[in-house]
């Protein structure tokens, strides 16, 4: 299978079989859904969800499917997707999509918690916006590493917890150039040899 990164927390499976795609937002390159049979957004937000996108996906390729947390209605108005959540598994591309996680992260108190689901694709996960460490091993994480939510010191021990012999980061548009290379340097010396970027329209053989 081979993953390509596509900016921010935009990531593309190729199985083989077809393609899945996770979290095309506004921050991401919309080649990403070129020739995608199923797309899975983890929550509501522009970063992880691009509206126009996404309808003109389905207006030019209506069997696409969709999938996400029943409150992407508040986004999508009557865009059809499929509702998931925790403990479903999506069969899609010739493989499986395990939903894992339930809430995103805290913001602040002030802001409302909107629901989040992760997904598993074989043994690859991605939370999206939540710190969610699933009940099964995972062989490749994708680790959000900056974000309004998030401090430098939450993903190192996010990382630790869930303990994925491959550490890929993702969530990292907000940061400039200097900031990125600053904070993969120190994720590198406190998470280990696991630890490695892919770059944006980049692919790896996974």
């Amino acid at each position: 299978m081979r993953l390509t990164r596509f900016g921010h927390s935009c990531v593309r499976f190729d199985t083989g079989e077809g393609v899945i795609v996770i979290d095309p937002g506004v921050f991401s390159d919309p080649a990403a859904l070129d020739g995608a049979d199923a797309v899975f957004i983890t929550h509501q937000h522009p970063d992880h969800c691009n509206d126009p996108e996404l309808r003109r996906l389905l207006e030019d390729r209506p069997e696409v499917r969709l999938y996400g947390p029943s409150s992407l209605s508040e986004v999508l108005g009557s865009l059809p997707f499929t509702t998931v959540s925790a403990g479903d598994a999506i069969p899609a591309a010739g493989t499986e999509v395990k939903v894992i996680g339930r809430h995103h992260a805290q913001i602040h108190a002030d802001i409302p918690v909107v629901p989040n689901v992760g997904y598993l694709v074989d043994g690859v996960f991605h939370p999206g916006d939540a710190l969610t460490v699933p009940d099964e091993p995972v062989r490749l994480l994708l680790a959000p590493i900056a974000a309004p939510w998030l401090k430098l010191a939450e993903a190192v021990d996010y990382i630790r917890a869930v303990d994925a012999p491959m550490v890929h980061p993702i969530h990292d548009a907000i940061l400039s150039d200097t900031g990125l290379t600053m904070v993969d340097r120190m994720l590198a010396n406190l998470v280990g040899d696991s630890y490695e970027r892919i770059a944006d329209g980049h692919t790896a053989t996974i």
